[in-house]
């Protein structure tokens, strides 16, 4: 079949089932997934247009939009099971804005770091990520990771007013004369 005559059938066939499969997929699957599910059916019916009868395609279309239901059903239950699964080993942590309200000066902290460093700040200390990930998320090297940290957490604990701006361990004043 040439392209043209193919795309015109094509066409066709859809302009007759699409209405009619819309409503069998609507009545099936939450609403979110209805054009997915959709689409699929739609490839289907593309990649096998030849099979698809002549005269009245809509009762194969019917068929296809079930088998096309069924893997999407069965996708989320899949996801559902994942997610349990994932929940059960790793419970959920309690977000920094979640859990004190007395963590509204870190928050205002961390956003006054430039964006790149909030990022690198907040995968090694909420993610618990290592300086050599960090730099693989990020497309940093490990060092300029490492730099940016030790940079940003002193930048915080000055903004947080944990830390005198002197020499660690030191108090201001203190030192060689």
């Amino acid at each position: 079949m040439a392209s043209t005559e193919r795309e015109t059938r094509f066409r066709g066939v859809a302009h007759a089932v699409g209405d009619p499969l819309r409503r069998y997929v609507l009545r099936r699957v939450p609403a979110d997934a209805v054009d997915d599910v959709l689409a699929d059916v739609f490839l289907v019916l593309w990649r096998r247009l030849d099979d698809v009868p002549t005269d009245d395609p809509l009762p194969w279309a019917y068929g296809v939009a079930r088998g096309c239901v069924a893997n999407a059903q069965r996708a989320a239950r899949r996801r559902l099971s994942l997610v349990e699964r994932i929940t059960r080993l790793d419970p959920p942590r309690p977000n920094v804005e979640d859990d004190d309200p007395d963590h509204a000066d870190l928050r205002e902290a961390l956003d006054r770091l430039p964006t790149l460093d909030r990022e690198v700040v907040t995968l090694w200390a909420w993610e618990g990520l290592a300086p050599r990930e960090i730099a693989t998320v990020t497309g940093l090297s490990a060092n300029a990771v490492s730099i940016r940290l030790h940079r940003a957490k002193q930048r915080l604990a000055l903004d947080l007013g944990r830390k005198s701006p002197g020499a660690a361990g030191q108090k201001p004043g203190e030192g060689r004369r």
